[in-house]
């Protein structure tokens, strides 16, 4: 059984899906401190003219330390309204705009507090779409009793060795985290993987890697975007 564990991302781009795609089991990890301005709340789509713009869910003001899974969306805002007109002027070039808008209706339709449960619905719908199957476990609400953790790299090794899992993929960001020897001892696998976020026509100039999946859906059919997801590389 081959695991991934990733904080929960809103809309993430390519890469994460990557990782979806080649694990068996999918864990959101949101038993850590909150960080604002990260990827947790935002993400980046096409400006209309040239560069990117974020789209982003207000969230109430957190204490420092606060955990991730304890973050809520600020109810007040009309959010989700922005987030469909910053998307309005993909509607000129993109020839899959409607599609992509239904997918981030029901992506952010959920009627929830929660940026831990929103996000998770919005992997759920995209991968829908793009035809990912998908197990998605929110560490939080696992009730695992994993041994204590003494450096970042331990939380992947203890979760997975708590669920008898044989396999651990992770960004290759990630790769100085971790230590070989731990995962050898207890017989768990490590690999790290990236994607080579190959260009695809933006119906532009300069192509923007990296955006989030919302932009990869506007301008390729799910068959195009798993090939996307498929390109990747191996440390």
């Amino acid at each position: 059984m081959k695991y991934s564990i990733m904080q929960p991302y809103f809309f993430p781009y390519l890469g994460y899906y990557s990782l979806i795609r080649k694990s068996d089991r999918f864990i959101l990890f949101d038993d850590v401190q909150f960080i604002r301005h990260g990827w947790i709340e935002r993400n980046r789509i096409l400006k209309p003219v040239e560069g990117w713009q974020y789209i982003s869910v207000p969230l109430e003001k957190v204490s420092l330390g606060t955990k991730i899974d304890q973050v809520r969306i600020k109810s007040a805002d009309d959010w989700r309204d922005r987030i469909l007109r910053q998307l309005e002027h993909y509607k000129k070039k993109s020839p899959f705009y409607a599609e992509t808008i239904e997918v981030v209706k029901k992506s952010i339709g959920l009627d929830t507090s929660s940026i831990v449960e929103l996000n998770r619905n919005i992997l759920f719908e995209t991968c829908k779409y793009i035809g990912i199957q998908i197990h998605i476990d929110v560490f939080s609400t696992m009730q695992l009793q994993i041994e204590p953790v003494n450096h970042p790299g331990e939380w992947a090794l203890n979760i997975t060795k708590c669920l008898a899992g044989t396999e651990y993929i992770n960004p290759v960001g990630g790769v100085d985290i971790f230590k070989q020897e731990q995962f050898d001892a207890a017989g768990i696998s490590i690999s790290f993987m990236g994607n080579n976020l190959t260009p695809y026509s933006q119906r532009r100039g300069l192509f923007e890697p990296g955006l989030s999946i919302i932009d990869a859906m506007m301008f390729n059919e799910p068959e195009q975007i798993r090939a996307l997801i498929d390109d990747t590389y191996l440390l």
